[in-house]
């Protein structure tokens, strides 16, 4: 055995041992040659031969991380919903959702919360403190209905990364994403009216279809590839669908991006069937890899996409600000905006725009999206070693949500009930679905430091879940 095999079996050996557990940083190769007494091409080479073999991965500027036990190769099943239109039911279990999200008592595992502890927010903070203080009082009037034009012109140059050529006249800011999601639904279509999504969808935007009277007809989609344009295409032939909506870069809650090659087909398929598509990036930015995926909207070329996004899952929910590109729809969606909200807040657009301005946006999106990734591989290590056998895993390239769906014994639902018992929640499947399928699914939130008492949260999930799978399993015999 070579000298870099011996060291690369060495930290194998701790690796299946534990000792250096999914997600956790290696010893840095300069580490590894004093405590080992080997040569730098020694170690790297050891490195080299655990990477080969995926039990860990090298992140730029970082160092070397161990990843999960595997990557999942249980994916989430295809989804198969209804193959018609449907009315939006399960607000109840939404509002329940949206109301726990403040409970101290509980470990809300099923959030859709970014980290809002990092330093890198603190620039932020005091931008918006110093806006608080000043005497100037521009902050308290109205600012221009289509926002802030400094907001605008940045927001302008970090469209760029995702493919959009925008000018700032080109974008509308929004009271957060939803607002924007909001104004695109209604300015296309009437009470009655039907909107393909895909499945299982957000529950927000599901709501919207909803209070509007909007019948969803939710399409087949892949966990790895998005929403299936053939099913899309069949349904396009067969129902009088207004708009397409979708996710489809770091897709909440399935967390699949669709290949650039299918975001192009679909607008071909849109514009083919001269139907709109809404588009929601809100997490898009959050991508382990760079460059970041071209939005849907870079290939649009006759203005029928609407692009909606914000700041919400990036910085923070309570800011408030969200942004759309209407496309076409400009003229409708500035309407729309004025009779719903009005101008957004003005402080909270002054301070974004200045922080995205002195860099200080990209500063934080180094930080969390590094630990994102690593508290993806950890949060995926933990399900797969306490959930039952069969359980299938999103594998996200960006954002920090995780799809878990479990034996069909499992009714999430039944489970959060059991959960209260130990003060957890998380949020069950049926919240993505007009009809209340995937009630065997759940979400999971990875954002936070992943703590021991979360560990514990997460084991506790896993073994009441195997507890409903033991009793479906001795009501057969």
């Amino acid at each position: 055995m070579t000298r870099y095999e011996k060291v690369a079996a060495v930290l194998r050996e701790r690796i299946e041992h534990g000792i250096y557990r999914p997600g956790d940083r290696l010893p840095s190769i300069r580490a590894v040659c004093q405590e080992m007494e080997v040569s730098i091409s020694t170690a790297q080479e050891a490195y080299r031969q655990l990477m080969d073999a995926t039990l860990i991965e090298s992140r730029p500027k970082s160092g070397y991380f161990v990843l999960p036990g595997r990557a999942p190769s249980v994916l989430p099943s295809i989804s198969r919903p209804a193959q018609r239109p449907l009315d939006i039911s399960q607000w109840d279990q939404v509002l329940e959702l949206v109301a726990t999200q403040r409970d101290d008592n509980r470990l809300l595992l099923g959030r859709g919360v970014p980290n809002l502890e990092y330093a890198s927010l603190k620039p932020l903070s005091k931008i918006l403190g110093g806006l608080h203080r000043s005497a100037d009082l521009h902050g308290f009037n109205y600012d221009k209905l289509s926002g802030s034009p400094e907001l605008r012109q940045q927001v302008a140059k970090l469209a760029v990364a995702s493919g959009c050529l925008l000018h700032p006249d080109d974008i509308l800011i929004t009271t957060g994403c939803q607002e924007a999601l909001s104004i695109a639904l209604r300015l296309l279509t009437q009470p009655g009216d039907v909107v393909a999504v895909d499945s299982p969808s957000f529950y927000g935007t599901m709501q919207i279809l909803k209070a509007s009277g909007l019948k969803a007809l939710e399409i087949p989609t892949d966990p790895q590839t998005g929403i299936s344009l053939e099913a899309l295409e069949l349904a396009l032939e067969q129902w009088p669908i207004r708009a397409i909506q979708v996710t489809p870069t770091f897709n909440n809650p399935l967390g699949y991006t669709m290949p650039p090659a299918r975001k192009r087909a679909l607008v071909q398929l849109a514009q083919r069937f001269d139907v709109a598509i809404i588009e929601d990036d809100i997490y898009g930015d959050l991508s382990f890899t760079q460059p970041r995926p071209p939005t849907i909207k870079s290939f649009d070329d006759d203005g029928r996409v609407l692009l909606c996004s914000g700041f919400s899952k990036t910085l923070g929910p309570g800011l408030r600000v969200g942004w759309m590109a209407p496309g076409r729809y400009r003229d409708q969606a500035l309407h729309m905006k004025y009779v719903s909200t009005g101008a957004s807040a003005t402080l909270p657009q002054r301070a974004v725009a200045e922080f995205v301005a002195k860099g200080h946006y990209e500063r934080h999106l180094r930080v969390a999206i590094r630990q994102y990734q690593r508290q993806r591989d950890v949060m995926i290590g933990w399900v797969q070693r306490y959930f039952p056998e069969g359980t299938g895993i999103s594998y996200p390239q960006g954002s920090f949500l995780l799809w878990v769906e479990l034996p069909a014994a499992v009714d999430c639902v039944r489970l959060n009930e059991r959960l209260a018992r130990h003060n957890v929640h998380v949020a069950p499947g049926s919240l993505f679905s007009a009809s209340g399928k995937f009630r065997q699914c759940l979400r999971l939130n990875y954002a936070f430091t992943l703590t021991p008492a979360i560990e514990t949260a997460v084991r506790t999930v896993g073994e009441l879940a195997g507890e409903m799978v033991g009793e479906s399993r001795a009501s057969l015999v």
